[in-house]
């Protein structure tokens, strides 16, 4: 099971060595890290996504939690919690194919960030649904370049209520 593990570290040198040396040395990959500062600036918040099952999780956030520079340490997973990822797309754009890109683009609410003469990049926010949604669909146009930002993730201030 993949788990969303939001972490606040003291914004210091070699947090992010330590923190991704103890997921290495348990034999635990990262599938993705984002890693920034909060609005105070001697505090960050990394934001890493892991597979495994309750026990494995709940023994990686004990050892996290055994570290100085960790300040808090949350599995979302499970919670009602926002998520998103920055994709930019570097799509080929050839001019009889522009305005169907400018359609898909309008459509996810993208938007193009540079023109060149073959080219279009996209930057798009949302979440991993929609980011594989477009790009399945610029993928026959030619996807020259792609990069993510990685998973960032904060708990709901409100709980939804189910319908029963």
């Amino acid at each position: 099971m993949r788990h969303t593990i939001s972490v606040l570290v003291t914004n210091e040198f070699g947090v992010l060595s330590r923190i991704s040396g103890l997921f290495s040395g348990r034999g635990f990959n990262i599938e993705s890290l984002c890693v920034a500062e909060t609005m105070d600036p001697k505090v960050s918040r990394m934001t890493i996504v892991s597979s495994g099952d309750n026990k494995i999780i709940e023994q990686i956030t004990k050892q996290l939690n055994k570290l100085v520079s960790v300040i808090k340490v949350h599995d979302l997973t499970g919670e009602e919690y926002l998520k998103r990822e920055l994709v930019l797309i570097k799509v080929h754009a050839a001019p009889d194919h522009r305005s169907e890109i400018l359609n898909i683009v309008e459509i996810f609410r993208a938007q193009v960030v540079d023109v060149g003469a073959n080219t279009y990049t996209i930057e798009i926010t949302g979440d991993e649904e929609k980011i594989l949604a477009i790009t399945e669909l610029l993928r026959p146009f030619g996807v020259k370049e792609l990069v993510r930002t990685g998973r960032v993730a904060m708990a709901r201030s409100i709980k939804r209520k189910e319908n029963k």
